[in-house]
């Protein structure tokens, strides 16, 4: 598995030209034309700049301001009168010659055959609607502009009809319920063939908090990074005037990273307990790269939460506004980790203070607490890294043993519980990073098997794109194997399937048992202390496993009650910090979702805005447009 992975987001362009959209030739004359358009099209003026946008827009095309009263039924509305308006040209195309008739019905047929094909295309902004050709001119001027207002006519019905598509596509795949599937015996767990559970360690917390000099130094210590490498390290560290980070350069591989000094994408490694065989995830601190913070946490069962000791910079990762560490804190919580390693390093610059742990303690603690960890789920982990005290044997340090007796930091992760696998189900896996050959025209599909398992020679099904293949090979932490299993991070190489059609964000699942993919959800939410004020029309970014898509809120539902989640208020003009409410939300492009009910890891959800992390929740009901 690429050591490496992170979720990539393209910037939304609908690649539409407006100059080119009404290059039609009209003679001055034909006043009669303008007149009869005018009276087809319908427009909704702008409150802010008084523009006057077409029906079909949601925005306006100018100042971009939402439109609060959209005409419901949306593009089935302009689908509507632009079928009516061509049913009208026809009709009077064959009254004028009988012999076109033939013609239209072959060119009705096309257009169907042309829908049907787009139900998995990423919908867009809907093309301005052609003006109706009205003109009573020769019988060749007729079929010329026949040909161009057919063509025309059909490109606008199949881009106005994706969403339609779409959302019927997913309704027939969706059909087949999971409850039919039946596990072979090949799928099953065999306890006698590996003693050791695998465990999926995030490793998260405020930027310079010491996470990969953690990371780094624990795996030098367990044998995983040779004498020779850390010499390397050390010697490169040195030349560039940063000695202190020769740990953190066995994880932070890239150039920009290093020179920077900071993670900036998700880091892979491998480790054994007695009781676990690990997979370490470190994670970037810093807030521009909370996403990829995101892709890591999506991927844990249980995590380490590192925290700084020293003066002044506790306070500062703490802090609600421009500190991490409540933001990652709540991220954990959302995607349903429960066991959390509290790490508090750098303990050295505070001379093993016990007053100052306790204090972070006593702060860090109640915060967590708050986000509904259990006490009892919290192990809390006084070390030093770079003095190496406390991380795979008790502490030298007789100003830290003196005080503490509790467990060092790699009994703390053997004592952690692995989570149950659903081996049983069918096979899902989002996907994380792929991996493309040019050179040999292979693609792999790399992230952590949610349910279900897989070999090679089984059959797999990408979405959204829909695209069927076949397993050629799998790689489990970074070596081939022949069975993966939910719960493994595998490197899935397929084989017979278009190496475009995988990327991040999209998911490997069962041929029989698609996920659904949809722009429409009704989630339920948390919005989160220090958010700015979610309202009607509000752009948000919509987090779900590795996929990042732009979103906007279409409906604000109902106001909760946070203990017993029952409606407390009906359509509410805004939600603030710490409300529970119920609201729908449309996105720019389809993803993979389903229902939290249905799968946990596919229906948590995070809302974002301006870089920072406004709401948490997850996904209620996805919704069919009509």
């Amino acid at each position: 598995m690429p050591r490496k992975g992170f979720s990539n987001f393209d910037d939304y362009d609908d690649g539409f030209d407006d100059e080119d959209a009404y290059d039609y030739d009209y003679d001055d004359d034909d006043e009669h034309e303008e007149a009869e358009h005018k009276e087809v099209e319908i427009a909704w003026r702008c409150g802010i700049c008084t523009y006057d946008n077409d029906e079909s827009m949601n925005a306006c095309d100018i100042c971009g301001a939402i439109r609060l009263d959209p005409v419901a039924g949306g593009n089935q509305t302009i689908n509507n009168n632009t079928a009516s308006m061509k049913q009208k040209e026809r009709q009077y195309l064959s009254e004028q010659n009988p012999v076109k008739k033939e013609r239209d019905r072959s060119e009705t047929s096309s257009q169907g055959r042309s829908n049907a094909n787009v139900g998995c295309i990423k919908s867009g902004k809907s093309l301005p609607k052609p003006k109706a050709d009205t003109s009573h001119e020769t019988n060749s001027s007729s079929k010329n502009m026949e040909a161009s207002e057919s063509l025309t006519g059909s490109m606008n019905k199949m881009s106005l009809t994706r969403e339609t598509e779409t959302s019927r596509d997913v309704k027939i795949r969706s059909a087949r319920s999971k409850s039919n599937h039946k596990p072979e015996e090949w799928m099953l767990l065999d306890k006698e063939s590996d003693t050791l559970t695998q465990l999926n360690l995030a490793i998260v917390g405020h930027v310079d908090s010491g996470k990969s000099t953690l990371s780094g130094r624990l795996l030098h210590l367990l044998g995983r990074i040779s004498q020779k490498q850390m010499h390397k390290f050390e010697k490169e560290a040195k030349l560039l005037g940063k000695g202190s980070f020769a740990y953190a350069w066995a994880l932070d591989e890239s150039a920009e990273e290093r020179e920077r000094g900071i993670t900036m994408t998700v880091a892979v490694a491998y480790f054994n307990t007695k009781r676990h065989h690990v997979v370490l995830l470190d994670s970037p601190g810093h807030k521009d790269f909370v996403p990829n913070m995101i892709a890591g946490a999506t991927q844990a069962d249980a995590a380490i939460l590192v925290v700084d000791a020293s003066i002044g910079a506790f306070e500062a990762g703490f802090d609600n506004l421009k500190g991490q560490t409540r933001e990652h804190a709540r991220v954990l919580r959302g995607f349903g980790v429960e066991q959390v390693i509290v790490a508090v390093n750098k303990m050295d610059i505070v001379g093993y203070s016990k007053d100052r742990f306790d204090l972070i303690r006593q702060h860090v603690g109640s915060f967590l607490q708050s986000c509904r960890f259990k006490e009892s789920s919290l192990t809390w982990v006084p070390l030093s890294a770079m003095e190496n005290q406390n991380l795979v044997s008790a502490p030298s340090e007789s100003r830290l043993s003196s005080w503490y007796q509790g467990p060092c930091l790699l009994d703390a992760v053997d004592s952690v519980n692995s989570p149950g696998r659903d081996v049983s189900k069918p096979l899902l896996m989002p996907i994380c990073d792929v991996v493309r050959s040019n050179s040999h025209g292979q693609v792999s599909a790399c992230g952590k098997l949610e349910a279900g398992a897989v070999r090679s020679g089984s059959k797999v099904i990408v979405m959204p794109s829909g695209e069927q293949g076949t397993v050629r090979s799998l790689e489990r932490d970074s070596q081939g194997c022949t069975i993966a299993r939910a719960g493994d991070n595998v490197a899935i190489a397929l084989q017979g399937i278009d190496a475009n059609q995988v990327m991040a964000g999209g998911v490997l699942c069962h041929p029989d048992y698609p996920v659904s993919v949809a722009t429409h959800l009704e989630l339920m939410v948390l919005v989160l202390e220090g958010a700015t004020p979610i309202l009607l029309g509000s752009q948000l970014e919509f987090h779900v496993h590795h996929a990042k898509e732009a979103a906007t809120v279409v409906k604000l539902v109902a106001m909760l009650d946070p203990k017993t989640g029952e409606p407390t208020k009906k359509s509410p003009r805004c939600l603030t910090a710490k409300q529970s409410a119920m609201l729908e939300v449309s996105l720019h492009y389809p993803v993979c979702v389903e229902t939290f009910s249905e799968s946990r890891a596919l229906g948590r959800v995070f809302l974002r805005s301006s870089g920072r992390t406004v709401a948490m929740g997850k996904v209620t009901r996805i919704i069919q447009d009509s």
